[in-house]
């Protein structure tokens, strides 16, 4: 069984820190494992004090869902599908998780091969900077958001890239 080692977590979380300086936005860093269990946190230095809970929260709402469904690769499209069939639902699910479920850019799985060894969520800028950050620290340190082997069934294929394209996401075809 493959595990997400602290020692990789400190290397996203750096090359995260790298990014976010470099735009000059301050955030916060979790990243859980496959069960949703935190496993590294860090809060740069003006980033709010409720970015903290805001990226555990993402990562492990990742965690949640991912574990679910090949559906759900990652907080945007977790949040577009909610919106597109029941929001109360998702309302009703941050309720009953004890507000954990938080949906948003800027959160994805991390696998190993093929088995999902963890979630990181980040927190502080827009969704769309918490999302650059996450790209270009996970291609930085080589953490994979999709399993090595695509067994997803063509129609679940279909409905993510059509959620992609929906949230402007297009070019991260499936």
């Amino acid at each position: 069984m493959a595990k997400l080692r602290a020692v990789e977590c400190r290397e996203f979380i750096k090359a995260v820190v790298e990014k976010a300086e470099a735009m000059r936005v301050p955030v916060a860093i979790a990243i859980v494992n496959a069960e949703g269990h935190l496993l590294a946190l860090e809060r740069m230095d003006d980033a709010g004090f409720v970015t903290p809970d805001t990226a555990h929260s993402k990562a492990w709402t990742v965690a949640a869902f991912r574990t679910m469904s090949p559906r759900f690769q990652d907080g945007l499209i977790i949040q577009q599908w909610f919106k597109e069939r029941n929001p109360q639902m998702l309302m009703n699910a941050s309720v009953f998780s004890g507000g954990k479920v938080v949906v948003s850019g800027g959160c994805a799985p991390v696998f190993k091969g093929d088995e999902l060894v963890g979630c990181y969520g980040i927190s502080g800028g827009t969704s769309d900077q918490d999302e650059i950050m996450g790209r270009y620290a996970r291609e930085k340190v080589g953490w994979a958001y999709k399993p090595e082997h695509d067994d997803m069934p063509p129609d679940v294929k279909e409905h993510v890239n059509q959620l992609y394209d929906s949230v402007g996401l297009g070019e991260r075809k499936l």
